[in-house]
């Protein structure tokens, strides 16, 4: 039985981006031997979508899009300008090493929270 998931996060400035993890996101760590973080999560759920080339992004959830933006705001980080998609309010932010995450406020059912 599959138990859970773990996304790997390339980065050309990993400590940048463990910070940017852990002080920013406010998410808690387990140090998995010599430094070596990993981060928990909040749940999570999967979604495949067509591409004209494999790939996987990260996504985080909230459900109040103009208050998390405020709020990392606050904490320094910008966000990309607001889109709406068929299936939520999305913006983007950069992590310090150059990679992106989505943000998004759902407006689909989700598999998250019992949405």
């Amino acid at each position: 039985m599959i138990s859970g998931s773990h996304v790997v996060l390339y980065s050309t400035d990993a400590e940048a981006d463990r910070a940017f993890l852990a002080e920013t996101l406010g998410f808690d760590s387990v140090d998995a031997g010599g430094g070596w973080l990993i981060f928990g999560l909040p749940p999570a759920e999967a979604a495949v979508h067509p591409a004209p080339s494999p790939g996987v992004g990260l996504y985080l959830m909230c459900d109040d899009l103009a208050a998390e933006i405020a709020a990392l705001g606050a904490r320094g980080v910008a966000c990309s300008e607001v889109t709406e998609a068929r299936w939520g309010l999305v913006t983007e932010l950069r992590l310090p090493g150059g990679g992106v995450l989505g943000l998004y406020q759902p407006t689909h059912p989700t598999m998250v929270g019992g949405r």
